[in-house]
């Protein structure tokens, strides 16, 4: 299984301006036009420094992640040359992220959605390039420069795309933008103090991704063959996040219009309301997805991982970590969707608590596991240290949204409904890990492999919708296909 270099990401995205630009569209004479110039442009000079520092800055944060030894001199500088070519996305994803809000806050939902499509066709042909016109290396010596600039520059490109794409869209809904900078006196000073409190945000994440680099990189080292440190890891929880980032971050993408709107004219319980809504509805994917992973993870390494491998045993910690991120998916994905209720308030500094409070739960956890446990299953243990730190956070989160709201996002439909999910999907999952159990282990080969997953996962299925139904799961109705 190849082994990427670490690279700093965000574990959530924070939200961009949305409340702010929806409360000076209904309070501005102009509709908040102007206001909206002097973001768009505020945030494109931020982006603009920010970036070209990181760029300046690539040795240090690689640093951060990987050691530059003698022995790993040659990767470390080859990871700072990819991370000269990546850094750049900083401005993109920035760009993207803005001009997205701005449409958003018209209600026009669509292009921000599917752009990112535009990206994977171009990450799609620069792979498909790269793997046909060039001899995959099998060391980090046998990388050429033209393979590194592919590499980087496609990369990067395919980001560039995605965000240059909704300019047209904005233009078609009435934003055209024209530079401005006189920002003294006009309110941008509550989207800078919004905006202080969500770079923290992120740096609180950054903390705890960088302990937990540092934690599985150590694994990799002493087991390098093994398949059980940081990249896998990373491929775990990018598999884990696919629900979250289809179901949870598309709902919310239309919600949090309509929450901000509902706080400005003071409607807070159409506010409770779309939460408990929101967090009805993506449960009925996003709990069975998350019992799906517990039950099948190591079936799904093998079948993605374990094909061309020299080692298809290599995957089997991938498949460990995937398990133990499995139900971590449903307070991971709820936490989430809470935070936006502060965000309707335009308050950005309790998330920011709420993320430094889990990445604290998460590194006193993870670096627990490093220390007490083998080599082997420590990163399995971190994969479960992050599903707790959400649990904790998800209590608190909870707890402090109910007195921002005045009271409970609703009155016991919404536990309710969990108690059937689970109840659906924790037997619909055992059900699903016997129709795979029967028909191969995992790693047993791809086609066998492959037919134990499709069993597991229709068994699932099929197991899930019969429970739902019959205990009267009413949010299944509300799905595409299931009226």
């Amino acid at each position: 299984m190849a082994r990427p270099k670490p690279r700093g990401r965000a574990e959530t995205t924070p939200p961009a301006p949305t409340p702010q630009l929806i409360t000076t569209s209904a309070t501005q004479a102009d509709g908040g036009r102007a206001f909206e110039q002097r973001l768009v442009t505020l945030v494109v000079c931020v982006l603009g420094g920010g970036t070209a520092l990181a760029v300046w800055a690539a040795p240090q944060i690689v640093s951060l992640y990987m050691r530059d030894t003698p022995d790993s001199h040659e990767a470390f500088e080859l990871t700072v040359t990819f991370a000269r070519f990546l850094l750049p996305q900083i401005f993109f994803y920035g760009l993207f992220s803005i001009y997205g809000q701005v449409l958003n806050a018209r209600e026009k939902f669509g292009a921000m959605m599917w752009t990112p499509v535009l990206n994977n066709v171009v990450l799609v042909a620069m792979f498909a390039s790269y793997l046909g016109l060039m001899a995959v290396p099998d060391q980090v010596e046998d990388i050429t420069t033209g393979q590194v600039q592919l590499l980087g520059i496609g990369t990067t490109a395919g980001i560039a795309v995605q965000a240059l794409a909704l300019i047209p869209f904005a233009r078609a809904a009435g934003f055209r933008f024209r530079p401005r900078f006189d920002w003294r006196g006009t309110g941008l000073g509550r989207s800078a103090h919004a905006a202080k409190w969500t770079l923290l945000y992120v740096l609180a994440n950054q903390v705890a991704l960088t302990v937990i680099t540092n934690y599985a990189n150590a694994a990799d080292q002493e087991l390098p063959q093994d398949g059980a440190g940081y990249s896998a890891y990373t491929y775990a929880q990018t598999i884990w996040m696919l629900p979250q980032s289809i179901v949870t971050v598309s709902l919310v993408t239309a919600l949090l219009p309509r929450m901000s709107r509902a706080v400005a004219e003071g409607r807070i319980p159409d506010l409770r309301a779309d939460l408990s809504r929101v967090l009805r509805i993506s449960g009925v994917i996003i709990v069975p997805a998350a019992f799906l992973f517990l039950a099948l993870g190591p079936q799904i390494s093998s079948l993605l991982f374990a094909h061309g491998a020299a080692d298809a045993a290599a995957t089997r910690p991938l498949g460990y970590m995937l398990q133990a991120f499995g139900l971590g998916l449903i307070p991971f994905s709820a936490q989430y969707l809470l935070l936006r209720g502060f965000y309707a308030f335009e308050d950005t500094r309790t998330p920011f608590f709420m993320a430094a409070w889990i990445a604290g739960v998460n590194i006193a956890l993870a670096t627990a596991c490093h220390v007490l446990m083998p080599a082997r299953w420590a990163v399995v243990g971190m994969a479960g240290a992050y599903t707790l730190s959400y649990v904790a956070g998800l209590a608190v989160t909870a707890r402090l949204l109910r007195r921002r709201l005045g009271g409970r996002i609703d009155e016991g439909g919404l536990r309710r409904t969990y108690v059937k999910l689970f109840c659906a999907a924790g037997p619909a999952a055992g059900l699903g890990w016997a129709a795979a159990r029967a028909c191969a282990d995992p790693g047993s080969g791809t086609w066998p492999t492959a037919i134990a997953m499709a069993a597991g996962v229709l068994a699932t299925a099929i197991g899930y919708l019969l429970l739902a139904r019959l205990m009267k799961v009413t949010e299944l109705r509300r799905l595409p296909g299931m009226r």
